[in-house]
């Protein structure tokens, strides 16, 4: 994958095969502390602790259109290229959450990537659901949450194409603000 927003992506996109109704990411970047994080958490079905123990292996996932899920192992590794490290708990019922850690700095980083476009293709494609994208950095921190949105837009549906380019647009100048 070539930058952190797909593998945001494609994280999210098991919470929306979970049957989650509220998605939470949470980006943390700090240059002081050498740290950019990803935790995501959500309320789906959940995993037995046998799916959670598998979950990382290339060749498992509970797909059926493919053999293979790169996306966990693929994240994981380039977490620990960088000295950092990817956890994953899950519950039955509950949900699940992931949290990879990287080292800011280190060059193996990939870069974040259009995180604004991924937040926006997910909150569009999945209107039912609920997000809430907070971002931290060592200057400040800006929240996103649908719920909000959805209050505000009143009737308007989110995967409106004009909402969805000024949804985009919000989230880009506010981060460019952090």
């Amino acid at each position: 994958m070539k930058d952190l927003s797909m593998h945001i992506m494609d994280i999210i996109q098991n919470s929306v095969r979970a049957e989650a109704s509220l998605v939470e990411l949470k980006i943390t970047e700090s240059q002081k502390e050498d740290l950019f994080s990803i935790s995501i958490k959500d309320n789906g079905f959940g995993m037995s602790e046998e799916v959670l123990a598998k979950a990382i292996d290339p060749f498992f996932t509970t797909r059926t259109t493919r053999k293979v899920g790169l996306g966990l192992s693929l994240l994981k590794q380039n977490a620990e290229m960088t000295g950092g490290k990817m956890e994953i708990s899950s519950k039955v019922g509950v949900g699940t959450e992931l949290k990879a850690t990287f080292s800011h700095k280190h060059l193996d980083r990939p870069a974040l990537g259009d995180i604004a476009g991924t937040m926006v293709l997910l909150v569009g494609a999945n209107p039912e659901m609920d997000f809430v994208y907070t971002h931290i950095t060592d200057g400040g921190e800006y929240i996103f949450d649908t719920k909000e949105v959805k209050e505000v837009l009143d009737d308007m549906p989110v995967s409106d194409p004009n909402i969805m380019r000024y949804l985009k647009e919000m989230i880009k100048e506010n981060l460019n603000t952090l």
